[in-house]
């Protein structure tokens, strides 16, 4: 658990008329939590190259079918299965003195899936590939949470408390302590997919074994402070 710092001396909050402005301290905290994961986010795609458009949409159409068919019956359900980013473009490449030609068509989509029986999960990916064929790649898993909220709420509390214990040692080198929190602010750090390197195009049906391990849950709390003077304690120089 790690923490940034820093101290302002003044952030434009006032004391009532006709007393000194509010010395405040602002620091940051950072804290994470980890629990053994329960949901796999696996990101595939179909991608088709065909003399035209047509061909290509269609085959891109077929494959997708078999992958998604194979996958409900791995026991995935429907509302766990999205397609995006459906696309059909012209493949051209540039020959000298002809300029651009088209050599064929692509068609593409993306898949994501959301796998909730992570012992089955190295199966279901391997039978989906396979049914997609060489037309499918596989682009990466992410390994989550179902529900995260109870694993950020440790979270929150680990970054509260890293924030705090900064806090207190800068107003205690000020010659103060803390008083009331004037501003909290939360900032979630983001978590990065677990790339799957040389996943391109499809392997053979052997399953790829996923160790799901812990995961972590990130965030940071930016919170403000008023200091007290603290009598009879001269600041630490």
């Amino acid at each position: 658990m790690t923490g940034s710092t820093g101290m302002t001396g003044s952030t434009g909050m006032r004391e009532p008329a006709g007393r000194a402005e509010a010395r405040t301290v602002t620091v940051t905290g950072i804290g994470t939590a980890e629990a053994a994961p329960d949901l796999l986010t696996l990101s595939m795609g179909v991608e088709c190259r065909r003399d035209s458009a047509g061909d290509a949409y269609a085959a891109a159409g077929e494959a997708s079918s078999a992958v998604t068919a194979s996958l409900r019956s791995g026991g995935v359900e429907n509302r766990d299965i999205r397609t995006s980013g459906l696309n059909v473009r012209a493949d051209v490449v540039w020959q000298e003195g002809r300029g651009q030609q088209v050599t064929g068509y692509v068609a593409s989509c993306m898949l994501s899936v959301r796998l909730r029986d992570l012992a089955a999960g190295s199966g279901v990916m391997a039978a989906a590939v396979e049914a997609g064929g060489n037309d499918v790649r596989l682009d990466g898993v992410q390994l989550g949470f179902a529900d995260a909220a109870a694993v950020m709420a440790l979270a929150r509390e680990a970054a509260w408390a890293d924030a705090r214990a900064a806090a207190s040692q800068l107003a205690a080198l000020a010659g103060a302590e803390l008083g009331e929190v004037a501003s909290v602010r939360q900032q979630p750090v983001p978590s990065a997919p677990i790339p799957v390197g040389g996943m391109q195009r499809a392997f053979a049906a052997d399953a790829l074994t996923v160790e799901p391990g812990e995961s972590g849950v990130s965030t940071s709390i930016t919170v403000e402070w008023e200091l007290r003077s603290r009598t009879g304690t001269p600041p630490v120089r």
